[in-house]
């Protein structure tokens, strides 16, 4: 299976402390290519999280963005300090056994202590955590949409193939009834002047023309690359960069045939060979 270069995929996790969110978007690039925005506070995680696109992408360029934000007060979870609590419990119980009348404390009480409530907070290392854990998230979306997208592109370079198989099966008898026509018309024109060259000197004619026009090279060629694409295609994997080679080799020999024509329909087979693969070279720019 082959795999695009373009895709999105976003990871959320919610917490008493608010939201943290991963997004990652990739587009097509020569090589591999990470940039990251995120909080100060999160910059420190960059190389791992560079380490970690790494492992799992060969090309792209990947734009990951990290945001954090903040629950509203009234969302945000309250939570007693241990430490706090056990001082502050501490403390009553001597004043209770030194003072019997006295009232234990309250639950309001308690909480309205200076010290004993705080915000809960992120440790650096839960961030970290947090943070690679989205990351991983959104990288198994991501290649499952890269992969999904990389099946449509192969299905449209498997159409353009078989199209192209076709006009290479069309364009071979084409040759032959070239030859067969330039006899004809050689022929027609020694009778027009009335000469009469020996049967030679008209063979040697003919096979200098055949020569010329020969395109049997150039057909084999193009059907040796259509294979070779296909090959790749089955073999899947991070082709990109031979897909596009096989695109510039099949163009070259399109070109070839197209110089060489001296039939219309020839010129017309070496056009749309050329349209079809410029069409394939734009899809395969997308190609991991």
């Amino acid at each position: 299976m082959i795999s695009s270069m373009t895709g999105f995929a976003a990871a959320v996790r919610e917490s008493a402390q608010g939201s943290l969110a991963v997004e990652l978007k990739t587009v097509n690039h020569r090589y591999l290519e990470f940039q990251m925005r995120a909080p100060e506070e999160i910059r420190p995680l960059e190389p791992a999280m560079r380490e970690a696109v790494a492992g799992r992408l060969t090309r792209g360029k990947v734009d990951c963005r990290v945001t954090f934000t903040p629950a509203t007060a009234a969302q945000r979870r309250l939570v007693p300090d241990a430490a706090a609590l056990a001082v502050l419990r501490d403390a009553s119980d001597r004043v209770l056994e030194r003072f019997g009348e006295a009232r234990p404390l309250s639950v309001s009480e308690i909480l309205h202590w200076p010290g004993v409530l705080a915000e809960e907070t992120l440790s650096p290392d839960r961030v970290k955590a947090e943070v690679m854990s989205l990351l991983e998230q959104a990288l198994a979306e991501l290649d499952q949409t890269r992969a999904r997208e990389g099946e449509k592109l192969e299905k449209v370079l498997r159409e353009r193939l078989a199209r192209m198989s076709e006009l290479v099966a069309d364009a071979g008898p084409l040759m032959p009834a070239a030859i067969k026509a330039y006899t004809e018309k050689l022929a027609g024109k020694i009778a027009e002047a009335g000469a009469s060259p020996s049967d030679e000197r008209v063979h040697q004619e003919i096979v200098l023309y055949a020569s010329r026009i020969d395109v049997d090279e150039e057909m084999s060629r193009l059907s040796t690359h259509i294979a070779e694409f296909r090959r790749v295609l089955d073999k899947g994997g991070a082709c990109g960069k031979r897909l596009d080679f096989l695109c510039q080799e099949l163009n070259r020999e399109a070109n070839t045939l197209g110089s060489k024509s001296v039939a219309s329909e020839m010129t017309r087979i070496s056009v749309e060979l050329k349209v079809l693969i410029e069409q394939m070279r734009e899809q395969v720019q997308n190609i991991e």
